[in-house]
């Protein structure tokens, strides 16, 4: 009476391998759906980054604005009756190490 519930137990052990362990089963199965739900969060990230360039390239084909901005910022021009006037920062300072203790 042992051995056929012996046989039967591994037979429904057999069975389960591919189930669990296979090339279809349970454990790949988990590991596509991570791998999907980082796709979908790069593809969120992406698509953005594609808006956000989509909108600068519209702004750029119908408005004056953006690119005079952009002229400003990246080159440095100025209109000729404006005067171009730059304040400096000061370094940040630091605190010398081997200051007196009270």
């Amino acid at each position: 009476m042992r051995w056929p519930i012996v046989i039967l137990a591994l037979l429904l052990a057999a069975l389960q391998y591919p189930l669990w362990l296979g090339r279809g089963g349970w454990l790949r199965v988990w590991e596509i759906e991570k791998e999907l739900q980082a796709q979908r969060e790069q593809n969120l990230r992406l698509e953005q980054r594609n808006a956000s360039l989509d909108a600068e390239v519209r702004d750029l084909k119908t408005g004056s604005d953006a690119i005079e901005e952009r002229a400003r910022y990246s080159l440095g021009l100025v209109r000729p009756d404006e005067i171009f006037v730059q304040i400096p920062r000061e370094p940040p300072r630091r605190e010398d190490a081997q200051t007196p203790r009270q």
